[in-house]
């Protein structure tokens, strides 16, 4: 189901007399049918020592991050063709000494016996990650799936178990088209913006696989890790050195960008091109598919589709120049494939359990309901229950739970983050996250902005002067969320 779709038979009713603080047994008075559930907050006993934690928690940073990456794709094995799938993630967990997590991960629905499962052993990074990869994962002919899982499976050294992870959808298909590529089948093709990896591969053979990487702040052909990059159409009436994003799905011929997603670093502007027999095909303005092979052409002046072409040598990327035309050795041929991340974060220096973290909860959108004295947030996602609760900052909101993929709780007073909130010169922002019942805490990548609406109408003769910093009279606050350039306004 659509996490923004919601039951059109059970309408919520509009919202009226409800307190926003100091209330735990308010509930909604509508004139339709009420919301599904109840309102729930923390006993009173238990709600300070939380505060303080959480605001540690917010302060301090101490969440641990699990990344699962993929590719959007994968290609069925025939007979005893063992297909390798590399699939990657990174944990990153607390600064000790030596990894701290061991893995196993396979496919979901899988029976657990090797090859379908396969133990992961971490390595430390430079920058305190731990990483590990599984390259001998394969999904059979015999399996009938269009769509399957990856299931990672941690535990933490000592034995107890952090729990189940799952990856995103990947579409089974059984061989990369050759076909011209339709805007229809837009399951296989490949949009501006979105995040590929690249991999050359020597005289077809599966030990000379060499991904694009980059290490060092340079671009590198690593044997062992790939990395996840941006990639962005290019306008090329544009001058050098300018080439904002464009929109759109990407086709041969045309000029892009590839940025890598952890570094940011970027290659020079280049021309994709459709690569068949080892030539470059200079006339194709087709579709880039999953899977294909193609070359990057760094823009020049040379005729006959000569030119420099993005290339290996050895671990190191290269321009290769070619001589005036377009014959391509291997290591200037690669392979595209979209890729796909899933991050899961959590804290547990406020749990007293030994329960798995799993299953996170993830936020992907957020609803505005109400304004001035009363306002719902719905949290749309995925992994929710009865158990989690809402947090705005450091103050919790009541909460109601809906569904696995629905919360509605309560915006709480903007008085509740300070005792000068009427004289309010600049938006208060606070970041919105999740507490399990056991003091679990999952911080989420959206925040919650209270926004003054200044009054131009004097002050009364007996009011209290402000303090030294405000220089106007709350009339009024407007609800506003936000996450990267989206923004939802609610007067009152």
């Amino acid at each position: 189901m659509d996490p923004m779709t919601t039951d059109p038979s059970v309408p919520p009713g509009p919202l009226t007399h409800l307190s926003l603080r100091d209330s735990s047994e308010a509930r909604l008075q509508s004139d339709g049918p009420s919301l599904l559930g109840s309102w729930t907050r923390s006993p009173p006993e238990h709600a300070t020592i939380l505060r303080e934690g959480v605001r540690t928690c917010l302060q301090q940073r101490c969440e641990q991050t699990v990344w699962i990456l993929h590719a959007k794709v994968a290609q069925k094995s025939y007979g005893n063709e063992k297909r390798v799938n590399s699939r990657h993630f990174l944990a990153h967990q607390s600064a000790e000494t030596g990894p701290t997590v061991c893995g196993y991960m396979g496919l979901d629905g899988a029976s657990g016996n090797a090859p379908e499962t396969q133990k992961l052993n971490f390595e430390e990074q430079p920058d305190s990650r731990e990483f590990g990869c599984a390259k001998t994962l394969y999904i059979s002919d015999a399996d009938k799936r269009k769509h399957f899982r990856l299931v990672l499976r941690l535990v933490l050294r000592g034995g107890r178990e952090l729990g189940t992870f799952h990856s995103r959808l990947i579409k089974v298909i059984s061989k990369p088209s050759q076909k011209k590529q339709s805007l229809k089948n837009t399951d296989l093709c490949i949009s501006s913006g979105s995040k590929v990896s690249l991999f050359n591969r020597l005289r077809s053979q599966t030990v000379s696989t060499r991904y694009l990487s980059v290490e060092d702040g340079a671009f590198v052909a690593s044997a062992r890790q790939w990395a996840a990059f941006t990639l962005h159409l290019a306008d090329e009436h544009r001058s050098q050195g300018d080439f904002p994003p464009q929109e759109g799905y990407i086709r041969y011929g045309s000029l892009v960008q590839l940025v890598c997603t952890v570094t940011g670093v970027t290659l020079p502007p280049m021309f994709i091109r459709k690569v068949a027999k080892q030539c470059a095909l200079l006339d194709v303005d087709e579709p880039i598919s999953q899977l294909h092979k193609c070359a990057f052409q760094f823009p020049g002046d040379t005729p006959g589709g000569g030119g420099a072409y993005l290339c290996l040598a050895t671990e190191k990327v290269v321009q290769f120049q070619e001589a005036n035309r377009a014959l391509l050795n291997d290591s200037s041929c690669w392979t595209i494939i979209g890729t796909e991340s899933v991050e899961f974060s959590f804290s547990t220096s406020l749990a007293c359990t030994r329960e798995p973290v799993t299953p996170v909860p993830l936020i992907s959108t957020l609803e505005l309901s109400g304004g001035g004295d009363v306002a719902t947030l719905e949290l749309h996602g995925e992994n929710f229950h009865a158990g989690l609760k809402v947090w705005f900052g450091d103050v919790e909101a009541e909460t109601m739970f809906r569904s696995p993929r629905s919360l509605v709780c309560v915006v709480p007073d903007v008085a509740a983050f300070g005792s000068d909130w009427r004289w309010l010169r600049t938006p208060i922002t606070v970041p919105v996250s999740l507490l399990r019942g056991d003091a679990l805490f999952y911080p989420s990548a959206f925040s919650f902005t209270y926004t003054p609406e200044y009054s131009a109408r004097p002050r009364p003769s007996d009011a209290h002067e402000p303090a030294p910093d405000a220089d106007a009279l709350l009339e009024s606050i407007h609800h506003e969320f936000t996450r990267t350039n989206f923004h939802l306004f609610c007067p009152s």
